[in-house]
């Protein structure tokens, strides 16, 4: 049974290391492999290893930007070997949204960038600059910070003449080299308010995404790796897949310990290496909660931590006195001074 299926009150165990309990990780790119396109600590090497041992590595990308050929170059060259068929994007899964609506050879008005145009295209559908292009449809996708303001009025214009729009995804920031930027959920905001209108979303954690994934990886036993819990982990959650949160991008441990159940993933790591190996069991005792050297539990409005060890493992017990405290809703107990405690605050 999937760990998605049991209690999500507290992190799940695995005595095998996660790339043999797997057949497929299905990672996401931004926060989780690279960040502004500088490979993240330990991950060139913790994904060859997980590589090398048989696990099959797919990229599985809300950022609708670049075409799958050129994220796979970009793989490569950080020390990744990764091929053309190894990505899926939410411009492929926004495009066969679309062709399943409109006719083969439909004009498509396009807000984003060249990864969008050469996923309409592989569908049979051809992309349009202009509102007077008489396009049956607007598809709208992340366009880079140099996206002209215009393409917000083209895809206005047509929305308000009655076109329908869909969105890549909705994600409102993305990760760079320099921090955290406006995404593309900041952009459909932008013609939502122009509009009044509501796009049909395709990427994570809708529906569309976790069916295009599978039909390109056909993945049997597969595990979702992603750093976002809104996108990830709901996506992975919603799928009926076990899931893997790393640290390394948007969410961090505080945000973590107050998820409502639908954003709680299966394991929690720092990083990439937690593919290579087990996830330690947390266990309750006498309403505490203990992982390695540390025990966790609720004390009024917060949360005590007592031991010491790894910060991984003072996590795990923290997120199952949380979770447990909270039943499916969001934790609001006061984790500071034991995040402190842990060294993740």
């Amino acid at each position: 049974m999937s760990h998605q299926q049991q209690s999500r009150t507290c992190p799940g165990s695995s005595k095998a290391v996660l790339r043999e309990a797997y057949d497929t990780a299905l990672l996401d790119l931004d926060g989780v492999v690279y960040a502004g396109g500088e490979a993240i600590d330990h991950a060139v090497q913790a994904l060859g290893e997980a590589r090398d041992a048989g696990m099959h590595l797919a990229y599985v990308t809300n950022n609708a930007l670049r075409t799958p050929d050129a994220v796979a170059t970009h793989l490569t060259e950080l020390g990744v070997p990764a091929e053309r068929g190894d990505v899926i994007t939410s411009a492929q899964a926004v495009a066969r949204l679309i062709a399943d609506q409109v006719p083969e050879g439909s004009r498509v008005l396009v807000i984003g960038g060249e990864g969008l145009r050469v996923a309409l295209r592989e569908r049979g559908l051809e992309p349009v600059d202009s509102a007077e292009d008489s396009p049956v449809a607007v598809a709208q996708g992340y366009g880079g910070p140099d996206l002209p303001w215009s393409r917000f009025a083209e895809a206005s214009y047509a929305i308000r003449a009655g076109v329908p729009w869909f969105a890549s995804n909705t994600d409102l920031t993305i990760p760079s080299a320099r921090g955290i930027a406006p995404g593309n959920g900041a952009a459909v905001e932008v013609v939502r308010i122009a509009t009044g209108a509501e796009p049909q979303v395709a990427g994570k954690p809708l529906p569309p995404m976790h069916r295009e994934t599978i039909l390109r990886t056909g993945a049997e036993r597969a595990l979702v790796v992603g750093d976002r819990l809104d996108t990830d982990i709901e996506g992975a959650n919603g799928g009926g897949v076990d899931s893997l949160l790393v640290l390394t991008g948007v969410t961090d441990a505080a945000q973590l310990l107050a998820a409502e159940a639908k954003y709680r993933p299966t394991y929690v790591d720092a990083d990439l290496r937690g593919l290579l190996t087990g996830q330690p069991e947390v266990v309750r005792m006498d309403g505490a909660f203990t992982c390695g050297g540390w025990t966790a539990s609720v004390r009024g409005d917060a949360l005590g931590l007592d031991g010491e060890g790894e910060p991984m493992d003072a996590l795990r017990a923290m997120c199952a006195a949380a979770w447990t405290e909270a039943g499916d809703g969001e934790s609001g107990l006061d984790a500071g001074e034991a995040l402190k405690k842990a060294g993740l605050a």
